[in-house]
């Protein structure tokens, strides 16, 4: 089941099943009017929710619509709970050691999070807009996943029964502004400015075998102004799976229903081509030639995020987003 979220109806936007190949929409107000109303009450609402899409798939609905993803937010517009966690340890270790800072061994065995502004994703068509582009700016691809509600102390065994859906995600840095955040000791906050998401988010049975339970076996495409950046599989090389990340975000309260939990940046091991973001491939460049040369985002510079499935068909469509240069109000501005 793949599931979206239009730019209509307030800030949560308004829900709707898209079939799978991503060509049709239809709205479900009578089910639930917006994701998070479905998330909250899943069990009612998933067997309601895969009539439809099933439905959907044999032009057996009424209301059904053309699917555009430019018109359409984030799957989940605003979140309660964003956590993004680093599972692929081996890119926070290069990342690190370009600026000088070891990586303590414990974080090969206890993951790494933050919890990030979840008040306002951006959807996958939507602009970045940055003040500066002084301030370093990076993308990020990631795999996250939407919880029902997850109790206080689950096992990574239990959690993976909490994960209702699956999505991909940008998840932007300003490298030039994460140093000196982290020397205060108080993690990310104005280095990590917006998220944006793929069109839509889907139920795990959609991504078949390439889904083991915790991790997907597929690459994640990123290309930067037409040109290819990387494509590393994303269950290759993470130390820590999704069921892994969640039970550590819920170690010590439960998490409630639409929470999201993200990846951290999938990377492969010591080829360019695993590479999720520039800030690696800086590295990588700077190890071989003594040097980085590819520069981070300029204003006008588009990113594209995608997945595919073993018959090269788009899974949750795609990340298509352009860096825009972003104007502050001045004084006496309304």
């Amino acid at each position: 089941m793949k599931l979206g979220s239009l730019k209509e109806g307030g800030r949560d936007g308004t829900l709707v099943v898209v079939n799978r190949d991503l060509s049709k929409a239809v709205k479900v107000p009578e089910i639930a009017a917006t994701l998070q109303g479905a998330l909250d009450n899943w069990a009612e609402t998933q067997p309601a929710l895969l009539k439809v899409f099933n439905q959907l798939q044999d032009d057996a609905v009424d209301g059904a619509f053309a699917f555009d993803p430019k018109q359409v937010a984030a799957p989940l517009p605003r979140s309660y709970h964003w956590a993004d966690g680093s599972a692929y340890v081996t890119h926070v270790e290069m990342v690190r050691k370009a600026r000088g800072a070891e990586l303590p061994e414990s974080f090969w065995t206890d993951p790494l999070m933050y919890m990030g502004a979840s008040d306002a994703f951006i959807g996958p068509c939507d602009d970045v807009p940055l003040e500066s582009e002084d301030w370093g700016i990076d993308f990020e691809s990631e795999v996250g996943v939407i919880t029902d509600d997850v109790p206080a102390g689950v096992t990574p065994e239990q959690a993976g029964g909490h994960i209702k859906l699956v999505a991909i995600l940008n998840d932007v840095s300003l490298r030039n502004l994460i140093p000196a955040e982290l020397a205060k000791q108080f993690g990310f906050y104005q280095s990590k400015p917006w998220t944006a998401f793929a069109p839509v988010a889907v139920t795990p049975d959609e991504l078949g075998e390439a889904w083991d339970g915790g991790k997907i076996h597929l690459p994640l495409h990123s290309t930067m102004n037409g040109k290819k950046l990387g494509s590393p599989n994303a269950g290759v090389d993470n130390t820590f799976d999704l069921p892994r990340l969640i039970s550590h975000a819920a170690k010590s309260r439960p998490l409630m229903a639409g929470t999201v939990v993200g990846s951290g940046t999938v990377s492969n091991v010591g080829s360019r081509d695993g590479s999720s973001c520039i800030a690696e491939i800086r590295c990588l460049e700077a190890i071989a030639d003594g040097k980085p040369t590819t520069e981070f985002m300029r204003f006008g510079d588009r990113i594209e995020i995608e997945m595919f499935d073993k018959n090269g068909a788009s899974i949750f469509g795609k990340i298509d987003q352009v860096i825009t240069q972003y104007h502050p109000p001045r004084e006496g501005a309304s």
